[in-house]
């Protein structure tokens, strides 16, 4: 009886995040698409969790089995925000195969580089999103022009090139070819550029 209970708390749960998160996007303002969806997620829950308390069919749930539901719904909201709204905005797999689509089903391999650089980059106002995202996060400041890293920005990036250099993959395959390409992306960097700023 109480396994039924959850499942039919968790259905409820489930319908409330997908209402929660439509009218969030349909009809307020979004500054992240991650944290409007991790938002989302933990209003379900907390309307889900007091609809628990409040229905009296649901009393033969204890007040620690429902605690216990409210995390699991919490765990099931970050998961949807990471693995649904969030993939689809940046995802540049997802790019790939709707680009294919618009372009009639198929685009010569050597024709990627310009679609990346030239259409990805614009279509998804790329440059503009991702500063967005890193100035509403605290990672950056941008002060007369120039984008500067924060402490905070600092201390991410020590932990992901730790965690690239030491985490990722030391024989990824790209292209039909292992290689450890990616746990150091800047190893044949240029080093004279024009960009920086102080």
């Amino acid at each position: 009886m109480k396994a039924i209970q959850a499942i039919l708390a968790t259905c409820v749960y489930l319908v409330l995040l997908v209402c929660v998160y439509y009218l969030h996007v349909q009809y307020f303002k979004i500054n992240v698409v991650f944290y409007a969806a991790i938002a989302d997620g933990i209003i379900a829950a907390a309307l889900s969790g007091v609809l628990l308390l409040l229905v009296c069919s649901f009393s033969k749930l204890t007040r620690f089995e429902i605690l216990l539901l409210i995390t699991i719904w919490l765990l099931g909201g970050y998961s949807y925000a990471i693995s649904v709204p969030t993939v689809i905005d940046r995802s540049l797999s997802f790019y790939i195969l709707e680009k294919l689509k618009q372009r009639g089903g198929g685009i010569r391999q050597d024709a990627f580089e310009y679609v990346f650089t030239q259409e990805y980059v614009k279509e998804h106002h790329l440059v503009d999103v991702r500063l967005t995202e890193q100035l509403a996060s605290g990672t950056i400041v941008i002060e007369n022009g120039c984008v500067k890293l924060t402490p905070k920005g600092e201390d991410l990036v020590k932990f992901s090139r730790y965690f690239r250099q030491n985490w990722l993959p030391k024989e990824r395959l790209l292209m039909g070819k292992y290689t450890d390409a990616l746990t150091d992306p800047f190893r044949h960097s240029e080093q004279r550029v024009d960009y920086t700023c102080k």
